[in-house]
């Protein structure tokens, strides 16, 4: 045994037994993932057809988009009431369960916050129905849901027209997409294409200037801005912009960067690059 003497007093162990208690109210409502000691339970697979959405904001806002169809709500009483809707204008039925019942659902490591709504996707719009647009986000094969989800966020924010991907090589619409995004899967059209080198020169000839994040690009972002319609491409993590993508977009551009890393998350490079092409565009 060792003689070193204590130092915890009977205070420390008492808020030490608050701060537990908390966090064990917070799990029980759903509010934070199981303990990382607890082996991590898979939930069951989205029923065909449908996607299952979780977490407050990614479900209030699906609720009250009337493009969705939705089939049915599961909450606990007390997410029920943080969703701020009273049951009789819910837009589905909703079921009160306990949350339990939604780890097994969704696996014991969704961080749902008490609260799944089961629903069909959105509705893939085609690069016909941009009509006004004036600002889009294009991805190349950005395969991270969590980085997808973080660039509709910013693509919300910034007032983007709409996010077009690839077929293939893209996040499909779902539970981690839609709750990385937060509510904002709900408010950024998204168009799915096939060629994205096609799509991207069916963008130029709508009057798009169509320019490609490149950490070695020619000029710099804002250098690279004309025109009142831009589309701004990204490519995946790692590997950037293909190469095909590289030779059919109108100008290449690098984010100016002082530091002493040069490149950044794609996530984090969209909202910059959001952010400089909202201030040119007025």
């Amino acid at each position: 045994m060792s003689d070193e003497p204590t130092t915890h007093t009977p205070k420390d162990s008492h808020y030490a037994n608050l701060r537990r208690a908390h966090r064990d109210r917070k799990r029980g409502d759903g509010e934070l993932p199981a303990r990382p000691d607890k082996r991590v339970q898979p939930g069951r697979p989205d029923p065909a057809g449908r996607v299952r959405l979780y977490g407050l904001h990614t479900v209030a806002a699906a609720l009250r988009n009337p493009r969705r169809k939705l089939h049915r709500l599961l909450a606990t009483r007390n997410a029920l009431a943080r969703l701020d809707m009273a049951e009789d204008q819910l837009p589905c039925p909703v079921e009160l369960v306990e949350p339990r019942q939604l780890d097994s659902e969704l696996g014991s490591d969704a961080v749902h916050q008490g609260v799944m709504l089961e629903a069909d996707p959105l509705p893939t719009r085609r690069l016909a129905d941009l009509g006004e647009a004036r600002l889009v986000l294009v991805l190349d094969q950005v395969t991270d849901p969590h980085n997808v989800g973080a660039i509709l966020r910013s693509a919300t924010a910034f007032s983007a027209d709409a996010l077009v991907t690839t077929a293939r090589h893209s996040p499909q619409e779902g539970g981690v997409l839609a709750k990385a995004a937060s509510g904002a899967l709900e408010h950024v059209p998204q168009i799915e294409v096939v060629n994205l080198a096609e799509a991207l020169m069916d963008l130029s000839k709508r009057g798009f200037r169509t320019v490609g994040l490149d950490s070695e690009g020619p000029e710099s972002f804002e250098a690279a801005l004309s025109g009142d319609k831009i589309a701004i491409v990204l490519g995946a993590e790692g590997k950037g912009l293909r190469q095909k993508t590289r030779a059919t977009v109108d100008v290449l551009a690098r984010l100016e960067m002082s530091g002493a890393i040069r490149s950044l998350n794609v996530s984090n490079a969209a909202a910059i690059a959001l952010y400089a092409t909202r201030r040119h565009l007025g």
